[in-house]
Formats: structure tokens, C-alpha cells, sequence
């Protein structure tokens, strides 16, 4: 038996439905879940997989929620049609919005993968924290058209965007009912505390993928290091070492001491 999980990837309406309201026939279409577009940089990628991990590993026991990485969001007919469009044109320029770096779902099931997230096929989940990684050609619509939708469309009750290679460029969001997104205060250390999440949410100067630079990184209540499992399996082979190597010391002290005893027994005896 395969251990794979599973994937649901199709799209299902009510033929009543559909029959009663046929502008929705593109909704029961087996939608794209890639503009097979190369990311603008080898960091961000890498800081997307960090994140992605870190949280994994940080919720390994839960599966009330669901994590996707540069995955399209479909969230109506009319831009599920614009991507379709773009599709069958190749030269015509994609508009259309594809999907955050990351975004995290709470409260659903997160037994299976998915392809894409498709609001009307998740019960009209919308994301609940959305982060987005900066780049030269991105950072306009990260900072304008996309936040607008999140806010607006998605009411996304978190939305966060950092610079890979600009630190300081880190901003929280927060949806409020009324006003809408208010810019979240980080503390003293240029942290933000994630309500969404229970995590802060800030910066640590460190070698990921062999890549030494500044990442965007997790820390609990307590203010520690949200590690992912490779960095905890980093850790416990270094505290085994370290184990190993204060024994060893320990053993060598009780050898010497035992030497020492000996040499002095020894030493007594010849005096008699």
C-alpha cells in the first residue's frame, strides 16, 4: 500500500447547478496549478522552503490546517477565466493572480495535498495568514494590488511581506472588522507576534542552504527557535556527541583518579 498522501485535484459542481446558472461551467473545469514560471531568485526560494518547513515541523502533530507554497488560489469564475485565457495564449501577458509565496488555512482538514486551493472546493476557506517575499519585479503588486485583494476580497486576518535581501523590509498586516489592514507593531527586537499563528514572527542571522544571510524565522511564546526537522536532527546528534563527549572525559577523570589511587597505594607499601 502506497504511503503517498492523498491529492485531490478535480473540481466538482451540482449539474442542477450548473444547468441553472451555466457561467459557472468554468468553475467544473480542471483548472491550472502552475504558470510553469521559474521564481526571480534562488533565496527566495530557499526562504520559502524555510518558512514552509519550520512551520511543518513546528505543527507535526496537527492536521486542522493547510500550508501552501507558491500554489495558484482560485477564488472566482471571473479570474478562473482570465487564467484559462492566458493559458491558451501564450504570448498574452498573465495578469491574472496566481498565488502567494505562502499562505496557511486554519481550521481545515490537512490530511491531503491539493494541487491548488480552490475557495468554492474548500467550503469558501480563504487563506488566514498569507506571507509574501519581496523581489525587484514583485514588490510593487505585493505592496498594492495584492494586499488590496487579501484585504478586501480574501479578508485575510494576516498578511506579512519581507525582503530577502533588504532585513528591515519586514511588515505585518492585521484585519481589522472596520477599518480594514492596520500595520502591526513589531517590539524592540523588530519582532511581530502572529495572533493567528501564536508565534513571532523575526529575523536570524544564520546559514540556510548553504546560504549565509539574514531569514525570516519563527519563534515560540518562549523565544525560541522554531526549527525544522533537519535542524532538530542537526541538534540531537550534537547533544548525542556532546554526551558522548563529556562521558568520555568523565571516564578518563575516574581513570586518572583510579591511577592516582593505585600510584599512591603503590607509593605507601614501598615505604613500609
Amino acid at each position: 500500500m502506497s504511503s503517498e498522501p492523498t491529492v485531490h485535484t478535480s473540481t466538482w459542481l451540482n449539474p442542477a447547478l450548473l444547468a441553472e446558472h451555466p457561467e459557472l461551467a468554468v468553475l467544473a473545469l480542471d483548472l491550472p496549478d502552475s504558470d510553469g514560471e521559474p521564481m526571480e531568485n534562488e533565496r527566495e526560494i530557499f526562504q520559502i522552503d524555510l518558512t514552509y518547513k519550520t512551520l511543518e515541523q513546528y505543527w507535526h502533530d496537527r492536521q486542522d490546517f493547510y500550508m501552501g507554497g507558491n500554489m495558484f488560489v482560485y477564488y472566482s469564475a471571473q479570474q478562473a477565466r482570465q487564467i484559462l485565457a492566458e493559458e491558451a495564449e501564450p504570448a498574452r501577458p498573465r495578469r491574472a493572480f496566481r498565488g502567494p509565496d505562502l499562505f496557511v488555512v486554519l481550521d481545515v482538514d490537512g490530511s491531503f495535498r491539493r494541487q491548488k486551493w480552490v475557495v468554492w472546493d474548500e467550503g469558501g476557506r480563504y487563506p488566514d495568514v498569507i506571507f509574501e517575499f519581496l523581489s525587484p519585479s514583485t514588490r510593487r503588486a505585493d505592496q498594492t494590488t495584492k494586499k488590496t485583494l487579501y484585504e478586501q476580497i480574501f479578508k485575510t486576518r494576516e498578511y506579512y511581506w519581507y525582503d530577502p535581501f533588504e532585513p528591515r523590509a519586514l511588515q505585518g498586516w492585521q484585519l481589522h472588522p472596520v477599518s480594514g489592514y492596520q500595520a502591526m507593531t513589531p517590539d524592540a527586537r523588530g519582532w511581530i507576534w502572529s495572533p493567528a499563528l501564536q508565534l513571532w514572527i523575526g529575523r536570524w542571522d544564520g546559514i540556510y542552504r548553504r546560504d549565509q544571510t539574514t531569514w525570516l524565522r519563527f519563534y515560540d511564546a518562549e523565544d525560541r527557535l522554531v526549527l525544522t526537522s533537519e535542524e532538530m536532527a542537526e541538534q540531537r546528534a550534537e547533544t548525542a556527541e556532546q554526551r558522548a563527549e563529556t562521558a568520555e572525559q568523565q571516564a578518563a577523570a575516574m581513570r586518572a583518579r583510579v591511577e592516582a589511587a593505585e600510584a599512591e597505594l603503590a607509593r605507601l607499601r614501598g615505604e613500609r
